[in-house]
């Protein structure tokens, strides 16, 4: 019996779990941003304090993840898995939980709220985005049952429309922004203009979340048709 690698003693016998782990806790930091700015926009800092610091340390369990499997994927897989193409989904899923990090940190650190008028449209975003990060993280899971069927037959049809729904969530995104930003033009006369510029970047980080998991379903799709 051959004896197993290193890599399988740390992450089982599947190329692709140690990726469904990261974006567990991927998908976790961006959800904790809906309790943040729940906090945040109540001026609760110590609440939103609270909420940052487990962002950062679910960010820190994605980086150990990440750090491990960059650290030991085998440069051939003897199966019709790509390593450069696993990297690549790590590296856009990575993007997310550091663009939630920096969400929260700039909003912690500048003790900064957003106008009220904003308040409910910018959850309205949020949310999307959320949804967005969660269906990257659905199609990931598909990869195991992808790869067992050779990217083909009713599961890639499958994931397929799985990725064709994200696409059509991240274009729901870009016409929240678009929203969002028309309504701050509209007061930003009525708030300190640095404020606004660092509500316009956060609008932007924002949206960011969708347009990265987008593009990790995008890396998915290219996996499909090699």
């Amino acid at each position: 019996m051959a004896k197993p690698s290193y890599f399988s003693k740390i992450f089982g016998s599947s190329p692709v779990h140690p990726l469904q782990e990261h974006i567990d806790k991927v998908v976790l930091c961006v959800e904790l941003l809906v309790p943040y700015f729940e906090a945040a926009m109540q001026e609760d800092w110590n609440k939103a304090a609270a909420m940052h610091s487990n962002i950062e340390d679910l960010e820190n369990e994605a980086d150990t993840i990440k750090n491990k499997l960059r650290l030991h994927l085998p440069s051939s897989l003897f199966m019709p898995v790509d390593r450069r193409d696993i990297l690549d989904v790590l590296l856009l899923q990575d993007h997310i939980a550091n663009k939630a990090k920096d969400i929260s940190g700039l909003i912690l650190g500048r003790k900064m709220t957003l106008p009220e008028v904003l308040h409910e449209p910018y959850m309205n975003l949020l949310s999307r985005c959320i949804d967005a990060a969660k269906l990257a993280k659905v199609a990931v899971y598909e990869l195991d049952e992808l790869v067992a069927t050779g990217f083909r037959g009713d599961e890639a049809r499958r994931v397929k429309a799985m990725i064709s729904d994200l696409h059509k969530v991240e274009d729901e995104t870009d016409q929240f922004q678009i929203k969002l930003r028309s309504q701050l033009y509209t007061i930003e006369r009525e708030h300190p203009p640095i404020d606004v510029m660092f509500i316009y970047e956060i609008i932007k980080w924002t949206g960011d979340l969708a347009d990265i998991a987008q593009s990790a379903g995008n890396r998915i799709q290219l996996m499909l048709a090699k």
